[in-house]
């Protein structure tokens, strides 16, 4: 586990919560808001860090909202934070969750046991898959 202490976590959008099919909002990524809401309910504070502005700002944080998440803050540092262009865009956070990391994504379920040491429970399916061979058995 990084820390047993509440966290601030950054999250980019495109790519991480969603698909990336920016401008539009892609499929939501396996278990993106399952893991977000979780980390969430374990005290920690998520920010939502994405290039989008505007509009589509706008619509990223409706469709995290209908899907049962709402940011503590959306591209700032917290809520009460004042835009200032002569300030860098980069905020304060103690993980940034990106699919722009170096290695690239890992998925959200191995992000989850990276934060907490914790493997989440995987539903196992009843169905057996059958492969090209199975009507020899």
């Amino acid at each position: 586990m990084i820390s047993d202490k509440s966290l601030t976590i950054a999250v980019d959008f495109d790519g991480t919560i969603v698909e990336n099919a920016y401008p539009g909002i892609g499929e939501t990524k396996i278990f993106a808001f399952e893991t977000l809401k979780r980390l969430e309910n374990e005290g920690h504070r998520l920010i939502l860090w994405t290039y989008r502005h505007g509009k589509r700002l706008q619509a990223a944080v409706d469709f995290c909202k209908e899907n049962g998440l709402e940011f503590y803050a959306v591209n700032m540092s917290y809520p009460e934070e004042e835009f200032d262009p002569q300030l860098s865009r980069k905020i304060n956070a103690d993980i940034f969750i990106d699919d722009r990391n170096v290695g690239g994504f890992l998925g959200w379920g191995e992000i989850y046991h990276e934060l907490t040491n914790v493997k989440p429970e995987i539903p196992k399916t009843s169905k057996k898959k059958k492969g090209i061979f199975s009507f020899f058995k």
